[in-house]
């Protein structure tokens, strides 16, 4: 790990080879110049947040369209040989935060539709507006929705994540509770910063069993992090976690 990613330049990128999702066309729905998110997380692999903003509408001039998604993803759709087997919301920032992602979602549904091609439309989400009705709406229409859970306590949720003023773990832990079908991704580092002790495993594990998902993606770092103090989780000690998930919860997971 040499240097965090550099931010992706456009609505469409890829498709990536995705270790969690296979081949992946991504979406980005947040500007192409600036990471704009409700978190700041110490391991992110686009590097540090410029904007840490619980919403975008004070960036409308760097956001694309409902219009201009749909038109870049039929262009990109028209090209692409082998097809994905995901079109996936990511990118550079929190996709969710976009004022018009319900309308969005129905676009991307919808020309995944009409393109006749078996994709499945997932999102990467930091999960902060699981609370929102509208949200929910949106995230209900497509068919994947891994949404992130790095922490079981306010304090390790802070010190991980860095979010924006008023968002709290345990709103973000009502609103996954209220999704049906959801996929957890959770992200346990340690060094400077840890939410891997076996204390903050514990917690967590307490918090996955509230939420109650159908699959947990559990990993660490695999590109540099923002913060370089940081270092993987020994393998061995995620797929603990996993086996621990399997066998006291009966919830399948995965250590990638």
């Amino acid at each position: 790990m040499v240097r965090t990613l550099g931010l992706q330049k456009g609505i469409i990128y890829g498709p990536v080879n995705s270790r969690r999702l296979g081949r992946s066309l991504g979406l980005n729905i947040m500007p192409t110049g600036s990471k704009l998110c409700p978190f700041n997380c110490v391991y992110c692999h686009y590097g540090w947040t410029t904007y840490v903003e619980p919403d975008a509408r004070g960036h409308l001039e760097d956001l694309p369209t409902a219009l201009d998604v749909e038109e870049a993803l039929e262009r990109a759709l028209a090209g692409i040989d082998p097809p994905p087997a995901y079109i996936t919301f990511s990118g550079n920032g929190e996709s969710t935060v976009h004022p018009d992602f319900e309308a969005i979602v129905e676009r991307v549904v919808d020309v995944r539709d009409r393109s006749g091609l078996d994709a499945k439309v997932a999102i990467l989400s930091n999960s902060c507006k699981a609370g929102d009705e509208d949200v929910r709406r949106a995230l209900a229409k497509l068919d994947v929705r891994i949404m992130k859970l790095d922490a079981g306590t306010q304090e390790v949720f802070e010190k991980v994540n860095n979010p924006a003023p008023g968002i709290t773990l345990d709103a973000i832990v009502d609103g996954l509770k209220a999704l049906d079908d959801v996929t957890l991704q959770s992200m346990f580092v340690q060094g400077e910063i840890s939410n891997s002790s076996e204390a903050d495993i514990d917690t967590w594990f307490a918090r996955v069993a509230d939420i109650k998902p159908i699959f947990v993606q559990v990993y660490s770092l695999e590109n540099a992090p923002a913060m370089s103090t940081l270092v993987q989780v020994p393998r061995e000690k995620l797929g603990a976690t996993v086996e621990r998930l399997k066998t006291s919860l009966g919830i399948d997971a995965q250590a990638y």
